[in-house]
């Protein structure tokens, strides 16, 4: 268990305005030189650097050297389950109002989204619900498997099961699936190695598109019709 200085320490490095906005800009999954990483936050690159270097000292993100470039990230999805629930709490703080909105405000954000690898928003708690529904994961508050179904639809649709299956048999540190409460609709969307494999699945095959300069995703025509088609998904 973490100690009360490490807990204190991780709470003040993410709870700096500027700081928080760097790692908020991380939160598609993407790698950021300090330069943009700037720009995200809006303070001068000489202190994004130092920002920077905290949050790499302290185990949030990770440096990709690349030629003479360094791109940052966030260090795992541990990092971005970290200001998912962040975000959550804050925004239920704040308050109340006639109509209460949760999340967002961004149509596109509510209606789908990454939350770092995976999906959130409408369209992943969908998909959530969906596969649950149907047999192919069980999750609980804080845990989740794939059914034997579950294993046959999800390499049916073209998912690498026996790579991921053979990951966990490794004892990798990424869980196989786990349900993520749902910043904006408070329900549960898939996170773990088969949330990640689902995104990346539907962007390589064009069933969904990053929206750009946004984490947010749009559903495409095709997309449509194989989440109705496989999930019984009648999406907006």
């Amino acid at each position: 268990m973490a100690s009360n200085a490490k807990f204190s320490e991780i709470a003040a490095l993410a709870g700096d305005p500027s700081r928080a906005a760097m790692l908020h800009a991380l939160m598609d999954g993407r790698a950021l030189t300090a330069s943009e990483m700037a720009r995200a936050a809006g303070i001068t690159p000489q202190t994004a650097s130092d920002h920077l270097a905290r949050m790499v000292a302290a185990g949030l993100l990770s440096v990709v050297k690349q030629g003479r470039h360094r791109y940052h990230r966030l260090a795992s999805p541990v990092v971005a389950q970290m200001m998912e629930s962040i975000m959550q709490v804050a925004s239920a703080s704040e308050p109340t109002r006639p109509q209460l909105t949760v999340g967002p405000r961004d149509k596109s954000l509510r209606a789908g989204r990454t939350c770092y690898d995976h999906l959130a928003g409408r369209l992943g708690v969908a998909l959530a619900a969906s596969l649950v529904a149907d047999g192919y994961i069980e999750l609980t508050d804080d845990a989740g498997l794939v059914t034997n179904d579950g294993v046959a639809f999800l390499g049916g649709i073209g998912i690498d099961m026996d790579a991921l299956l053979a990951r966990g048999g490794k004892r990798s540190k990424r869980v196989l699936c786990r349900p993520c409460l749902d910043w904006s609709e408070r329900r549960p969307h898939l996170s773990g190695a088969v949330g990640a494999a689902l995104c990346a699945h539907s962007l390589k095959n064009d069933w969904i598109r990053r929206i750009d300069d946004t984490r947010a995703v749009m559903v495409t025509p095709k997309g449509r019709r194989v989440f109705r088609d496989e999930l019984g998904l009648h999406l907006e």
